[in-house]
């Protein structure tokens, strides 16, 4: 099974931050059974959420360049509200540094601006190719999956903000 817990991304400031709403509803098949009589999204999910925000902040900034981005690390994590279906996790991540392929972001889920999630994540960004030899081809398809799905999920005068944007030549 996999998880798209971003629903569609709100702003983006290229090396900087990003903005991403998840919407839940009770057709997520996980809620079936977390918690019976009282769905809710679960924390590893809310953390999975802010890390895949995360990573369209760093596809968008380093124009796609890699095809594989990880979390390698969650730090401070903090829970506060339950996110229940019909309601809207409001994601947001800040850029805060970078060394070699890691990437350490300020992340939080918000609920009309309560929260649900805070931590800071360390993100990895890499090439298949780099660690495996002879998979380029593999590499070509996620970045063209991802560039598809990015399309998906941004308006397109946001893509016009960020294509125009000036970010330091990240």
């Amino acid at each position: 099974m996999r998880f798209t817990l971003v629903d569609r991304i709100t702003e983006l400031e290229p090396g900087k931050r990003i903005e991403a709403v998840k919407n839940l509803t009770m057709a997520e098949e996980y809620l079936a059974e977390h918690f019976p009589g009282f769905p809710v999204l679960p924390g590893v999910l809310m953390l999975e959420a802010v890390t895949q925000a995360g990573s369209w902040l760093i596809r968008a900034t380093e124009g796609f360049k890699h095809s594989v981005i990880l979390l390698k690390e969650a730090k401070a994590v903090k829970y506060g509200h339950f996110v229940t279906p019909g309601k809207q996790l409001r994601l947001t991540c800040e850029w805060i540094s970078e060394n070699g392929p890691l990437v350490t972001m300020k992340a939080r889920g918000d609920l009309s601006g309560a929260s649900s999630v805070s931590c800071r994540v360390v993100l990895e960004r890499f090439n298949l190719s780099e660690r495996h030899e002879g998979y380029a081809d593999q590499d070509r398809r996620l970045k063209e999956r991802h560039k598809q799905m990015f399309e998906r999920l941004t308006h397109p005068a946001l893509r016009e903000k960020i294509a125009a944007a000036d970010f330091g030549g990240r």
